[in-house]
């Protein structure tokens, strides 16, 4: 099942169209992956989905119903700009902005608790948020992103700014989310992060989606048959069924790259390797997703 479902959304400013009948859905319990070259639509979408704009044409569906503005209560937004107010404390912070969202004051105060000491802050709670550094600032927003439990969260560049181990602190709490049930949009131009966290990915260049779908399924799609393999001895490779891409030998030792070429199976190369080298390494070459954002985008270009 489906928790969004954008259907043919299209949204213009001025004569700049930054998102052109744009479709796909969003899988309950996922970790999705929003990608895109800067200027791409990422922005213009999230502001339609928090409804913070609206969209010229196309619809949003959130659980099988029209968006609407009652929806808000079920999503948490984290902006690339961040947005708290400097001149108020922590603790009156998420208070005030979890309140906004229909919480009473009480559930605001039990669920602030439970979040400060998982974050190790609970001594951040009278500090005015312009005394924090930005990473401390990043940190009471994320809390404030999540506090009232939304089913679905939007987290746009939320690594931005982070030390390795807050960083994973992060990526913990996001993939702890997701296993509680809840649906995260991710927005990211660290594609390592992409492959580490998100099920699914949906890429937007020129205002257009050019690609969707699970991970592993994109990842398979854009296989070459191309196999790394280390190893020693003397190899010359002259059978049909197999391309040299590269080769390279040091004192014995070689390390090569390999296409399969027709019906030629990985067994039948590793069987003619055996046959000929003693074989330390052979790994099947998968794209990344950087190297499939990268191909796509630039095909795109040239389009």
């Amino acid at each position: 099942m489906s928790i969004l479902k954008i259907e043919g959304v299209t949204k213009t400013y001025a004569n700049h169209t930054a998102l052109d009948n744009v479709s796909f859905e969003i899988p309950q319990g996922c970790i999705f992956g929003l990608l895109g070259p800067n200027g791409a639509g990422k922005t213009s979408l999230i502001r339609i989905i928090t409804q913070i704009t609206g969209a010229d044409s196309g619809k949003i569906y959130f659980q099988g119903e029209r968006l609407k503005p009652d929806h808000i209560k079920d999503i948490g937004y984290l902006p690339e700009e961040r947005g708290l107010y400097k001149k108020m404390k922590v603790g009156e912070q998420l208070l005030y902005l979890t309140q906004l969202k229909g919480l009473s004051k009480a559930e605001a105060t039990a669920r602030i608790k439970i979040w400060v000491d998982r974050f190790e802050i609970r001594e951040w709670l009278d500090k005015h948020i312009e005394d924090l550094s930005k990473g401390m600032q990043q940190k009471v927003q994320f809390i404030a992103t999540v506090l009232h439990e939304p089913k679905l969260i939007i987290l746009d560049e939320p690594f931005s700014g982070f030390d390795p181990i807050n960083a994973n602190l992060i990526k913990d709490e996001i993939l702890a989310l997701r296993d509680k049930g809840a649906t995260i949009i991710f927005s990211t131009h660290r594609m390592e992060s992409v492959e580490e966290l998100c099920d699914n990915i949906a890429l937007i260049n020129r205002a257009q989606k050019v690609l969707d779908g699970p991970v592993g399924e994109i990842k398979d799609a854009y296989k070459t048959n191309t196999f790394q393999i280390i190893g020693s001895g003397q190899l010359l490779i002259t059978s049909p069924d197999f391309e040299v891409l590269e080769q390279h030998d040091n004192h014995g030792v070689f390390r090569t790259h390999v296409r399969l070429l027709g019906n030629a199976s990985p067994n039948d190369l590793l069987r003619y390797l055996i046959q000929r080298v003693e074989v330390h390494s052979f790994v099947e070459l998968v794209p990344s997703i950087n190297d499939i954002f990268i191909r796509k985008v630039t095909e795109t270009h040239h389009v």
